[in-house]
């Protein structure tokens, strides 16, 4: 196991685990924490095969500590975000899927890294919440655009207006949860989901966790070219043939 000061990660049979690890802070995240999760993700083991990413305490993150909160110039600002979306994209944009487990509160930043994962998996305790607008701020993690991309840009809009919360059932019904589970199993259910993705090929776990949400950016002729490509490099490996020779010989002795 890796020695880090806001977060634990550790490597077991191909599958990794990165925790949040400041619960007496409900895992609020500082620039501290931000730097140590771009660090996991800059050095992932060459054999690593899907992410788990949760929280240590009653909450999965309770988004940006305001306690650490300094004034800044309007270029400082502007600098300090685009650092968030640089180190959140290593999620987003990670060569091997992630897949977060999600429990009590899942607010501001803490909803801005979760949207970066590529399944999501929350307990019936989970909520949700953009409150920027009751701190006077903005988002500035990335939400406009990735959680907007799951709940649309109108319903963004009405949470961040009102500061409403959203359960785990609205949670779920509107995409920022793929399943739903009951109190306490969310990190089992996402470790169930972890060991089948990792027995996917390598290629096709790429495919899947880099190339979709590109296409989704492209128009539907590039993106259907771009599928195109995607497919000739998955398709040829050793191992595809190999696991299809497969597949068609337990057809034929069935």
């Amino acid at each position: 196991m890796n020695e880090y000061r806001h977060l634990t990660f550790s490597v077991e049979e191909g599958i990794g685990h990165l925790t949040l690890n400041r619960p007496e802070k409900k895992n609020a995240i500082n620039d501290a924490l931000c730097l140590e999760i771009e660090e996991v993700f800059r050095n992932l083991p060459s054999d690593l095969n899907v992410i788990l990413l949760s929280g240590n305490g009653p909450e999965f993150c309770s988004g940006l500590d305001l306690s650490e909160h300094t004034a800044r110039e309007p270029f400082e600002v502007v600098n300090h975000s685009r650092m968030w979306h640089r180190v959140f994209s290593y999620i987003r944009n990670s060569c091997v899927p992630v897949v977060a487990a999600m429990h009590g509160a899942v607010i501001g930043g803490g909803l801005e890294l979760a949207a970066c994962a590529h399944v999501r998996v929350s307990d019936e305790t989970t909520f949700y919440r953009l409150p920027e607008g009751r701190h006077g701020i903005f988002v500035g993690g990335g939400a406009s655009v990735t959680v907007a991309r799951i709940i649309g840009a109108g319903r963004m809009t009405e949470m961040m207006l009102t500061g409403r919360t959203l359960n785990a059932e609205d949670g779920e019904r509107l995409g920022l949860a793929h399943y739903i589970v009951p109190k306490g199993e969310a990190l089992a259910k996402a470790q169930e989901l972890a060991a089948t993705i990792a027995t996917n090929s390598r290629f096709s776990n790429w495919a899947m966790a880099t190339g979709l949400s590109r296409i989704d950016n492209m128009s539907a002729e590039e993106g259907l070219y771009t599928e195109s490509l995607i497919t000739g490099i998955t398709q040829t490996s050793g191992e595809v043939k190999e696991r299809i020779d497969s597949f068609l010989n337990r057809k034929k002795k069935s």
